[in-house]
């Protein structure tokens, strides 16, 4: 099945849309590691976020959203680059228990330390450029509720989610309002006036029709009042860029005498990719390469795990 991301826009109201479906991608992603239930969903619905909004970004580079906790999960990642190139990951605690019915309070906000980072990188950077990134408190009690919160604060934009997943399909919805283009009161109003009623309508979809509905019939469901413009579908696809360049890089700023040390201690290094699994193994010769250059190769780094 090819994954499926749809644009749309209301044609007499200053609102655009997409509605996502991620089905082989989710798939490639479960398959690289076993999640307890609730964190397949958090982790899924954080997947079908972020290729909704990296969708809408001009930008030739890659979006990292995490969310790093302070309770049984430790960090979720998902990277999707400006072709809807996605890989995604989740870190937990260990021996941590997780119930099926475990919210993200529970699992990441446990202590009050939740942090959410969107981090833009782009591909071709100019000297001395850095990736952008911010980085606020966990603020709301879901996937979707953190990023309505962090869109309104960080970029003044209205922006409504909707956001499920399980163990077979993440699906998720944005609307998003336009800026004002009236300069009069009443097209103010109007403009506001149609942004509630499409929210309005949004709000009416359940996480069970979402999980259960394709994108054309919960499109034609929910807005068949509606005149739409609707785009060519763009597809996301899984897609991991890990390469032992780039373990190297990670190795190297760990700095060479943690490296030299877990060396002597283990006689090689055994890194798997979180994102994918891919095996990557460095015998002293190789960590003692790493060192013979000074510079480090710029870029953001696959997490990874040295397997003792």
């Amino acid at each position: 099945m090819t994954d499926t991301l749809q644009k749309f826009m209301f044609e007499h109201a200053g609102v655009r849309g997409e509605m996502v479906e991620l089905v082989d991608t989710w798939q490639q992603t479960l398959a690289r590691k076993q999640y307890p239930l609730a964190v397949q969903t958090i982790l899924g619905e954080l997947m079908a976020a972020s290729a909704l909004l990296s969708a809408n970004l001009k930008f030739n580079g890659t979006m990292i959203m995490q969310i790093h906790g302070d309770g049984p999960v430790k960090l979720l990642v998902v990277e999707c680059d400006s072709e809807l190139k996605m890989r995604a990951t989740a870190k937990l605690s260990d021996h941590a228990v997780i119930t099926d019915d475990a919210g993200l309070c529970d699992l990441i906000h446990a202590h009050g330390q939740g942090r959410f980072v969107i981090t833009l990188d782009p591909n071709d950077k100019l000297p001395g450029q850095q990736a952008y990134q911010g980085i606020v408190p966990l603020d709301g009690d879901s996937i979707a509720t953190v990023i309505e919160n962090y869109m309104l604060r960080s970029e003044q934009l209205d922006t409504k989610l909707w956001l499920a997943a399980d163990n077979t399909v993440a699906r998720g919805m944005l609307l998003q309002k336009l800026p004002k283009t009236g300069g009069t009161e009443s097209s103010v109003e109007d403009e506001d006036d149609a942004w509630n009623h499409a929210v309005l309508l949004g709000d009416t979809i359940k996480r069970e029709e979402l999980l259960s509905t394709d994108i054309e019939t919960l499109m034609h469901r929910l807005f068949w009042e509606q005149t739409l413009r609707v785009f060519d579908p763009l597809h996301p696809q899984f897609q991991c860029n890990c390469t032992r360049e780039k373990v190297g890089d990670m190795l190297r700023m760990l700095g060479e005498e943690e490296v030299q040390s877990a060396i002597t201690d283990l006689g090689k290094l055994d890194i798997n990719c979180d994102f994918c699994g891919k095996h990557y193994a460095f015998d002293k010769v190789d960590c003692a390469q790493l060192f013979v250059a000074s510079t480090l190769t710029e870029g953001i780094v696959p997490p990874a795990e040295i397997k003792h």
